[in-house]
């Protein structure tokens, strides 16, 4: 198959949905598929060759209302004669907005399917625009709504984000594919190493939390946790792995519980690194309710790592609680995370019959596995695509013009009424499927 992806983050952007399109474009050119990825230019520069060769970037204003986020130019696609003569057999967009319009537009002139990963709840996201108010979140929220209707198909990463959008009004088929991880990398870190590289004790157990640290991430209540932790156990250390705005946040909430120095900031991590800093860990500590998987959560527990987080979507789909680590209710007190990380910290036999129900639980993740799911899905997709299109010869014609004409309405119509339905305060209505 030829395939297009559309998402407007990707490396050397550091999050979820960049690694999650990172993963299917490596999977999908080892399985012998042709791949195109339409992403902005980053400020920071591009992606490794190996990938970048297969991706188009678009003129883009960078660190967006600054944000590490770039936004694409209006008609920048338009002038991209590479994603011109790329002939899709189906379009993969990764956004409701921006890059995702584009994909509904060239599915409508090229008269191929399009299916959309909903990787976010957008009405977490709304502290990057240049304006944040609930109206704004309702608007967000509703836009995705919309958006998965005009598509042929819907991913959802997890049965909670399932449940959530068909709630919402998502009435096209909606199929649940996680973004898959590399079990066997992953577990291949090396601890000692790594803690050789950040100072870290043989001995010692330690915190670890992997993300970006921003604010809908929850860092403040995490850093609260952890630092409770921490003094409940003195030998013990903490490893936050990323970066981003909340890190200053985090760093003065150490300090003022006299922790930090036994706290690693190591930045940024990919490859080798990463793993190794993955195998340092010994509990791995999540707070944050605004995720639609649980992916780092499988990371984690593919080193054998127990993890500690909040019950919310992602999270109840990857951890057990009393299994492969604790699952704490919605209303838990950083005291109450404190107490289940210190719990994991102090013994080491409940933490190695923790560790082995993580491993079972990555492997559900294993890239192998998600990869082929969603290939499948893409087959079955374009079969059906394929198969209604009974047009005579002068409707194959007009259509792509027609269509197209009836896409930048839709787009124009949906942005437009989840505006007004989320000013005026409205329950909005269910929008059909194109």
């Amino acid at each position: 198959m030829k395939i297009i992806h559309f998402t407007n983050t990707f490396l050397p952007h550091v999050g979820g949905v960049a690694r999650a399109v990172q993963t299917l474009l490596e999977d999908q050119l080892a399985a012998r598929h042709r791949l195109l990825v339409v992403a902005p230019e980053f400020a920071e520069g591009v992606a490794p060759a190996r990938i970048e060769r297969h991706v188009e970037r678009l003129s883009a204003i960078t660190h967006f209302n600054d944000s590490d986020f770039s936004v694409r130019l209006p008609f920048a696609a338009t002038f991209s004669q590479r994603l011109a003569d790329f002939e899709a057999d189906i379009l993969h967009a990764h956004h409701p907005f921006l890059l995702g319009d584009t994909a509904l537009r060239e599915a409508a002139s090229r008269q191929v399917p399009v299916i959309f990963t909903h990787h976010t709840l957008y009405e977490n996201y709304t502290h990057y625009l240049p304006f944040e108010s609930e109206a704004a979140g309702d608007m967000a929220a509703e836009i995705a709504t919309r958006y998965a209707n005009r598509c042929d198909a819907v991913i959802a990463p997890s049965e909670s984000v399932r449940d959530l959008i068909v709630s919402r009004g998502v009435t096209v088929p909606v199929h649940v594919v996680p973004t898959g991880i590399d079990t066997k990398l992953i577990a291949g870190g090396d601890a000692a190493r790594a803690r050789r590289r950040w100072g870290l004790p043989a001995d010692a157990p330690v915190i670890g939390h992997l993300g970006r640290l921003a604010p809908e991430k929850n860092l403040v209540y995490l850093a609260e946790s952890i630092a409770a932790a921490l003094n409940k156990v003195p030998a013990a250390r903490a490893l936050v792995v990323g970066s981003g705005p909340s890190r200053k946040d985090m760093k003065t909430v150490f300090k003022d519980a006299g922790v930090a120095d036994r706290v690693v900031f190591a930045g940024k991590l990919s490859g080798r690194p990463l793993h190794d800093a993955y195998a340092a860990m010994d509990v791995f500590a999540f707070a944050s309710t605004s995720e639609t998987q649980g992916l780092v959560l499988a990371e984690a527990m593919a080193a054998g790592n127990p993890v500690v987080a909040i019950d919310a979507p992602g999270a109840r789909e990857v951890v057990r609680d009393g299994r492969n680590g604790r699952l704490l209710p919605a209303d838990a007190t950083s005291a109450d995370f404190a107490r289940a990380l210190a719990r994991l910290l102090e013994d080491s036999d409940l933490r190695e019959r923790r560790r082995a129900a993580a491993l079972k639980t990555a492997a559900r993740f294993d890239r192998r596995r998600t990869t082929a799911r969603l290939l499948k899905l893409y087959r079955q997709v374009v079969r059906e695509h394929r198969r209604d299109d009974d047009a005579n010869p002068i409707q194959k014609t007009l259509r792509p013009v027609l269509n197209r004409i009836a896409t930048e309405a839709a787009i124009i119509s949906d942005k437009t009424g989840a505006l007004f339905h989320a000013v005026a305060g409205e329950t909005p209505a269910v929008h059909g499927a194109a």
